[in-house]
């Protein structure tokens, strides 16, 4: 049995302590949110925050995360169901185009904003590097990152 706090709600969960977080969040907890990629940590469609930190879900045993606390881009949205600052500069700078890595993206996004709240272009380049984006819209993900940088 893992226990596990994800997005303010804690669960108790039957699983193989090895089994990768993304699958739990995905087929035990419904949270579809978080993308399988390429499953080896490289493109980051499978990131979410834990204790505040982005980290790869697709290669965190669900051990590692015991007692930690883990929001995925379900659980970012407030109690009144406002989006994010950053969900928000997605819209408007209308990011996804397949949307397939967006919430990673969202999610790596964020975690840059709390370590930076005014990235420079290099900053935002060196942290993003990491999430892959097929249909290439980096520009509007550097764009969509600065106006949030703005109302953060």
């Amino acid at each position: 049995m893992v226990k596990l706090i994800v997005n303010g709600q804690n669960h108790e969960i039957n699983i193989n302590p090895d089994t990768p977080l993304l699958w739990v969040l995905r087929e035990k907890l419904g949270l579809i949110g978080t993308k399988f990629g390429c499953g080896s940590s490289l493109c980051g469609a499978c990131t979410i925050h834990i204790d505040g930190k982005p980290i790869r879900s697709c290669v965190t045993p669900v051990s590692n995360i015991e007692g930690k606390s883990v929001t995925t881009i379900e659980g970012l949205a407030d109690a009144e169901g406002s989006l994010h600052p950053v969900q928000e500069a997605w819209i408007e700078h209308q990011v996804p185009q397949c949307g397939y890595c967006q919430s990673g993206q969202i999610m790596s996004a964020i975690a840059l904003l709390e370590r930076n709240p005014n990235p420079s272009d290099d900053d935002i380049d060196t942290s993003m590097r990491g999430n892959i984006c097929r249909c290439g819209m980096y520009g509007r993900i550097k764009a969509a990152i600065k106006s949030a940088a703005k109302k953060v």
